[in-house]
């Protein structure tokens, strides 16, 4: 985004959250998380497996949903379609074979899911189907309501379940493509705010790992609750909105496995909209992640280091 944008989202998101940093009260219908000690397993519950090493073609379709009928939430599903690789994304193209990971995806405040293009097709390409919902107050064209982002953990745990029953749908062109034993949160900015709340106040016990880009924890707090998930974050160190500290202190609070990719050059998220050497960093050491942390991948994570290392754009805090 550009940096005016940028710079009224900081504003108003601080004014917004500044008020609310007590955690709010889990989502409606869902049992409060347990944070006793004995609520976190030793391990990562994904077992041992490997993730294709072949890249897929990627379709993508629309799919509308309402959560309480007054929350409309459109959901870009990118996906890994059948035929070719490398050419360009093909709407309602057929699904490849097998059973994929998904992967959620939180937009930041004006912004919109097909803005991260670049990088979400990459995770598609890679193995992973990516729903990413648009969420009705702060997307781009809405009310920009940044205190509504406080609503968007329920609104996500919501479109992961319809998502999921994609894949047991007859006739769906989904059915049996989708592997609801392996999901992951990911968002950027008030997205990155959402992605934390899932594994916050709002966790989702669906939810085996997550990636942060340029969040914070105003308003969902850092209780990190339920089985290990691993998180990665990732962060510019001369952001102009959310402060490096910032997230570097949601990331000291994970009790997880957890590593942080820093951009000591990199700023609030510019290296996410284009396809440039930082983004091209970013995609492959959160593909390494993923490919980890869902598909128990053990290869996966002996690359993220050199993958992170690659043109010294970026350092790599690993606690893997």
């Amino acid at each position: 985004m550009r940096r005016p944008v940028a710079l009224v989202t900081a504003a108003v998101l601080g004014v917004a959250l500044a008020g609310c940093s007590e955690q709010p009260a889990a989502p409606a219908g869902r049992p409060a998380p347990d944070t006793s000690p004995t609520s976190v397993t030793p391990t990562p519950r994904v077992p041992a497996g490997k993730a294709p090493t072949e890249s897929f073609g990627v379709g993508v379709r629309q799919v509308k949903l309402n959560r309480d009928g007054n929350r409309p939430l459109p959901v870009t599903l990118w996906y890994p379609a059948a035929g070719a690789a490398g050419g360009a994304v093909e709407r309602s193209a057929p699904a490849a074979a097998g059973r994929f990971p998904v992967v959620l995806f939180s937009h930041g405040l004006t912004a919109r899911p097909e803005d991260y293009q670049v990088l979400l097709t990459r995770w598609a390409a890679a193995g992973f189907v990516v729903a990413a919902p648009r969420f009705p107050h702060t997307s781009r064209g809405t009310d920009g309501n940044a205190l509504d982002v406080l609503n968007q953990p329920a609104d996500v745990s919501y479109v992961l379940t319809r998502v999921l029953a994609l894949g047991e749908k007859a006739g769906d062109p989904l059915r049996g493509r989708l592997d609801p034993e392996r999901v992951a949160a990911t968002g950027h900015s008030a997205g990155g705010v959402t992605t934390i709340g899932l594994f916050t106040a709002g966790r989702d016990a669906r939810l085996d790992a997550g990636i942060v880009f340029a969040g914070t924890a105003l308003g969902v707090g850092t209780a990190f609750a339920g089985t290990v998930a691993p998180q990665l974050f990732v962060h510019g160190e001369a952001d102009e909105v959310v402060s490096y500290a910032a997230g570097k202190a949601v990331f000291d609070a994970v009790p997880w496995p957890k590593a942080m990719l820093s951009l000591p050059k990199g700023d609030h998220g510019r290296a996410l909209l284009g396809d440039g050497k930082a983004l091209g960093v970013v995609a492959d050491t959160t593909i390494e992640f993923l490919r980890w942390t869902l598909y128990g991948d053990p290869a996966a994570k002996e690359r993220l280091p050199a993958d992170a290392a690659r043109g010294g754009v970026a350092t790599l805090d690993d606690r893997l």
